[in-house]
């Protein structure tokens, strides 16, 4: 029991972190049309709440949320294709999980060089730092995805690692991962495949048959595979998997670990919460492939709307949208996007495409959409675009 003192003074501090609230942008509005986030399932969110003091660092005090970890890195193998001695392990997303990968190739090769398309997520620039490696940049071809020609003229015998792309963070193109794969076995080179959004999306493509390609443990040359559930998989921030074809790999990057239940800690953190993966946990059981698939489809029908309202509007896209990203041409970028912004719409920017980013997620509606493209109309009139 809390005093009348201590009441108040709870009830105060509530009121101060509700007026910070307020200044965000929520996703319930619909009006955030350019992040590769959204509002989390309800499912999601009493999972994470439930789960919110837990530690999956120390597993013996935690079994029950252990068995969790279990299950949910075991539903994200199965849907990369994962063999039987793959391992997944828990990390808080995209970056994390590059960083991750990189250390287990650098270990794995002895080798610093990572070859890259241009459109590479820029966690690889803090690889590069923070392990002494180079990143060796390849064009993009006209499709903006990686130039294979140029990919094989840059191979040495430094190169540790390349890295394929399955849904770029600037317009959600896939590399060519299959060419990729080829490559990296016959060159025998460590090859990571960087799906931190493409990988909840492009498998459920699949289902309902669009066409797309594969990228993922199907693929024999592919050694590790970085998704993230907080994306696409609906799921609370944060939340990736790094999922890795060896098991025995781990090896490379375990240490012992004297001040904990388990002998030994795998990956760069340390005490890890339980609650994001209750969270991806409640909403993978929830949902399941069918529904995700489903998600899924509504999305990309979505994006299909949003890509034919924009050009009956006069504009033009980067090029036609391979996943439920769409770029959209813009000459004065900053001021179009500033206008956006102040009139409540929060699109991305993309400077070096000059163009705007539309990620179409779970939180969008054709209603909001059917508000917001009026808008963009007004807004590029006035600044020429159209």
């Amino acid at each position: 029991m809390i005093n009348k003192i201590e009441k108040k003074k709870f009830e105060n501090i509530l009121k101060e972190l509700d007026n910070f609230k307020n200044k965000d942008f929520d996703f319930s509005s619909g009006k955030i049309i350019g992040s590769m986030c959204t509002k989390p399932h309800d499912i999601s969110i009493q999972g994470y709440i439930k789960f919110i003091d837990t530690n999956l660092g120390d597993p013996e005090l935690f079994p029950g949320t252990y068995e969790i970890e279990v299950y949910l890195k075991n539903f994200i193998l199965n849907l990369l294709n994962a063999p039987k001695l793959a391992q997944g392990l828990i990390v808080s997303g995209g970056t994390e999980g590059n960083i991750t990968a990189m250390w287990l190739a650098k270990k794995l090769s002895k080798k610093n060089e990572i070859i890259l398309s241009k459109s590479a997520h820029f966690s690889f620039k803090k690889i590069a730092s923070l392990m002494n490696m180079k990143l060796i940049t390849i064009p993009l071809t006209k499709e903006y995805i990686i130039d294979i020609k140029k990919v094989k003229n840059k191979i040495n015998d430094n190169t540790a690692a390349i890295i394929g792309i399955a849904g770029s963070t600037e317009l959600g193109t896939i590399d060519s991962i299959p060419q990729l794969s080829d490559i990296c076995l016959d060159e025998n080179i460590f090859l990571h495949v960087d799906a931190a959004f493409g990988g909840f999306v492009i498998p459920f493509l699949k289902k309902i048959n669009y066409k797309t390609t594969d990228f993922d443990f199907k693929l024999k040359g592919v050694n590790s595979i970085t998704i993230d559930a907080h994306k696409m998989g609906y799921s609370a921030i944060p939340l990736g998997v790094l999922a890795i074809r060896k098991q025995n790999w781990l090896n490379k990057i375990s240490v012992e670990s004297h001040c904990t239940n388990s002998e030994k800690q795998t990956g760069i953190l340390g005490t890890r919460s339980g609650g994001p993966v209750a969270a991806a946990y409640a909403v993978s059981k929830f949902l399941g492939k069918k529904g995700y698939s489903k998600l899924i489809g509504d999305c990309m029908n979505l994006t299909r709307y949003i890509e034919s309202e924009i050009i009956k509007i006069g504009l033009e896209l980067i090029i036609k949208p391979e996943m439920n990203v769409i770029g959209v041409k813009i000459k004065n970028l900053d001021y179009v996007n500033k206008k956006l912004s102040d009139l409540g719409w929060k699109v991305n920017k993309i400077n070096r495409l000059s163009c705007l980013r539309i990620v179409v997620m779970p939180h969008l509606t054709k209603k909001s959409i059917d508000e917001f493209i009026p808008i963009l109309k007004k807004v590029c009139k006035e600044s020429g675009e159209i």
